[in-house]
């Protein structure tokens, strides 16, 4: 009897002596090198690029569980956002696995750090009294602010593509920083696609006019870029030329009208000539508003429409205030039309260069009712494989890397791409001139020997919109 007495005590002593095996796991997981940084993830981040969370080497990453709650409200839709969104919600899924998310997981690959979803929004500097209001944006501040609390030793980042959620961290003494991955990191060095070389020997450009080439040890190239532009001056000519990757020569380019649009400076001519060659598949056009982008664009196209099924002009919606276009009046085509005007107007244009009674007016028309050329909006070419298309973006700098990326993935065999845009104008929230596709997309393909892009510097549209874009 006795010993059974003993016993019991010595379990009972045990039970409430023995470790929790479950918190030394938990308690275990929670620790880290203190030099390891924590990145706290905003929505936006997500919506931009749903791998983000791969993104950030062997430092962690904390999910809010708030921002798991505005991704639930963006899961549907048929837009770039609504895919991200049930892209990373699938993704957190997966590596979750059967555990919970409460604590510290490892992400794939043992070069990772990890993650966790934060419960516990509840600080004592809370940022709903602060702001007086109980946001979405307010709760993921607090979420920050109990990391830091938690983890004094550790240096915990925001990351944000909102800029004035950023400025309310900073605010509240908390580090915020943008999503750099993909960003282009001096703008003001972008690619243009051409330039200018002076004091060439008049014989080599007699030579370009003669014989239409010349070799790129003529010009004492340093480099030789596939489909790069030249404006080669002498002390009594000059020339228009490119790099051909298939010849490996310089070749002149000539100045010449494509659909009755005559090209008025040098880099409208490069433009034309990027169109128009066979040999380059993909083609970014660059400039200011009045430089002449989409209508350099429509006018090739159309030049060349016997080389292709169908030329698709589109264009991402953004619309005001960025409320979503079914609020508006009128079926789907009444609801678009308002953003395809741009290219509406442009086509016009190159049609009224004939008269009503000329066939080649009367083919536009035709080409338009049998949609051989056809104006949409971009979310509709989603999902479809384009082959034996023109395709022409107007607007890229509104697109995500992503979606120029998925853009260009669905080319099929005989397929021509343009993108126009001008990077300083975007009117899609979280991106700017170095984050956005156009940027990323030029930054990422130049010299590429399918591919040729030219910036357009001058504005033709007018005396008028040339005063307002210098002065203004």
């Amino acid at each position: 009897m006795w010993f059974c007495k003993v016993l019991n005590l010595f379990k009972f002593t045990y039970l409430i002596t023995k470790p929790d095996i479950m918190a030394m796991k938990n308690s275990s997981s929670d620790k880290a090198d203190d030099s390891k940084k924590i990145f706290v993830l905003d929505t936006s981040v997500i919506l931009y690029n749903h791998n983000a969370i791969n993104e950030f080497d062997d430092n962690d990453v904390a999910i809010p569980i708030t921002v798991l709650e505005e991704l639930d409200n963006f899961k549907k839709g048929n837009d770039n956002k609504n895919f991200e969104a049930r892209e990373f919600i699938r993704f957190l899924d997966s590596i979750s696995g059967k555990s919970t998310m409460k604590n510290w997981k490892r992400l794939n690959g043992s070069e990772k750090g990890r993650f966790k979803v934060v419960m516990n929004e509840h600080s004592k500097l809370d940022a709903r009294e602060i702001f007086d209001d109980n946001k979405p944006d307010h709760r993921i501040l607090n979420a920050a602010i109990k990391l830091k609390e938690d983890y004094p030793n550790r240096k915990v980042v925001l990351v944000s593509k909102d800029i004035n959620l950023r400025l309310k961290a900073k605010s509240l003494n908390i580090t915020a920083e943008d999503f750099e991955t993909g960003k282009v990191k001096n703008i003001e060095e972008l690619y243009t696609g051409s330039s200018t070389i002076e004091d060439i020997d008049s014989a080599v450009i007699d030579k370009l006019y003669s014989q239409g080439f010349c070799d790129a040890d003529e010009l004492n190239l340093d480099d030789q870029f596939a489909n790069h532009y030249f404006i080669l001056k002498s002390t009594s000519s000059s020339a228009l030329a490119y790099y051909s990757p298939v010849t490996h020569r310089v070749e002149r380019v000539e100045k010449h009208s494509v659909s009755r649009i005559i090209p008025r400076n040098a880099e409208q001519v490069f433009a034309l000539h990027a169109i128009m060659n066979p040999e380059v598949k993909l083609v970014t056009l660059q400039g200011v508003a009045g430089t002449g982008k989409t209508l350099l664009a429509l006018a090739g196209a159309w030049e060349q429409r016997r080389n292709f099924k169908q030329i698709y002009l589109a264009r991402p919606i953004v619309p005001l205030s960025n409320k979503d276009i079914g609020y508006l009046p009128g079926d789907v085509n009444e609801k678009i039309n308002p953003y395809m005007e741009p290219l509406w107007d442009n086509l016009k244009f190159i049609q009224n260069q004939h008269g009503e009674m000329d066939k080649e007016y009367k083919r536009i028309s035709d080409a338009i009712e049998t949609e051989k050329l056809k104006i949409t909006p971009l979310a509709y070419i989603r999902g479809r494989s384009i082959s034996n298309i023109c395709f022409i973006v107007d607007e890229a700098q509104n697109l995500t890397p992503h979606e120029v990326k998925t853009i260009i993935t669905r080319a099929g065999e005989n397929t021509k791409i343009i993108f126009t845009g001008d990077i300083y104008q975007i009117d899609t929230p979280y991106l700017d001139s170095q984050s956005n596709g156009l940027s990323v997309l030029i930054d990422k393909i130049k010299h590429h020997e399918i591919y040729a892009h030219v910036r357009l510097e001058k504005g033709e549209r007018s005396e008028l919109a040339n005063l307002a874009n210098d002065l203004l």
